[in-house]
């Protein structure tokens, strides 16, 4: 699949920022080292509700025309571009009411009630956003339970790199979000390992003979029934080198996982943590966008089968 800028950008900041709000709530509600003073919790929601508002833009440049975005809405029962759209939508007006909660100092229990909704919610939005191309069938690469699970991982790990170098800038306690970035961070690198072993298994992968149904003897495509590129080829055709995934594959483990893992040792040690903080929280988001560029670059749509490529 051709990686679109738009997309990556989408996937990655609102990931990152729908996983910074629901650990803020966590962080909020058993007060994690000391705990954020009101305005540091607010702060911290407004950049993550930016990363979500901007995110959300973005994706409509992918459009071939994006003033029609509002169409998306209308096939909740079917689609999950549609829930994505709905749930972020829900979520928005949820968020704010959480942070005016903080802001105003209300009562305990509602602002318990906006901010675990909130939290809920931005769970089932991101898993919306793995399952539009988990349910597409045509490309293998996607059709598993875990590219939904590589999205919740990578992106509550991206806000959790950015929830430590909030805490690290509010002089909190630091080890209990150390706890948690390394859990989360160590959880994505694992669930990411699997899906890189699984989408090499050859046993899976589609050929022109499990397309045209003649499995006994070798199909081979003559005529691809046109001269230069198509919509198809330009869009589902992109290919890659395995040497060059493979490298990337090791750029996203250095960058997005043991980079960070580094500099949340050295923030434990209490060396110039503010700067390890940075560096581990723009690391994961860099390794979290080389991993979706990848995630684009090496799905292999089924219709390349009917334009020359003998598998997929």
């Amino acid at each position: 699949m051709h990686p679109a800028f738009s997309v990556i950008f989408f996937t990655v900041a609102s990931g990152a920022g729908f996983g910074l709000f629901s650990l803020l709530f966590i962080a909020d509600t058993f007060k994690l080292g000391g705990g954020f003073t009101p305005a540091q919790l607010v702060i911290g929601g407004i950049v993550a509700l930016g990363l979500i508002g901007f995110g959300l833009l973005s994706s409509t440049f992918h459009l071939a025309n994006p003033k029609n975005a509002w169409r998306a809405f209308s096939r909740f029962r079917t689609s999950w571009l549609s829930r994505e759209g709905v749930f972020a939508v829900v979520f928005m007006p949820l968020a704010l009411v959480y942070l005016a909660c903080i802001g105003f100092d209300a009562p305990l229990w509602l602002r318990e009630t906006f901010g675990l909704l909130s939290a809920v919610l931005a769970w089932i939005t991101v898993f919306s956003t793995g399952m539009i191309y988990a349910c597409l069938k045509t490309i293998r690469q996607w059709n598993t339970p875990l590219v939904p699970a590589n999205y919740l991982a990578l992106g509550y790990a991206s806000g959790s790199l950015l929830l430590l170098l909030g805490a690290v800038m509010a002089g909190l306690d630091t080890l209990p979000y150390i706890a948690m970035a390394a859990l989360i961070v160590s959880i994505a690198a694992v669930l990411k390992a699997i899906y890189y072993f699984w989408i090499r298994s050859p046993g899976l992968t589609p050929t022109i003979n499990t397309a045209t149904g003649l499995t006994r003897a070798k199909v081979k495509l003559l005529d691809t029934g046109h001269t230069h590129g198509t919509f198809l080829t330009q869009e589902f055709g992109f290919q890659i080198a395995r040497k060059k995934a493979g490298l990337l594959k090791i750029v996203v483990f250095g960058l997005g996982f043991v980079l960070p893992g580094l500099m949340l040792v050295w923030v434990f040690n209490e060396r110039d943590g503010q700067a390890a903080a940075i560096i581990a929280a723009f690391a994961g988001i860099a390794g979290a966008a080389v991993e979706r560029w990848l995630f684009f670059a090496e799905a292999r749509h089924v219709v390349n089968l009917y334009h020359g490529a003998q598998r997929c």
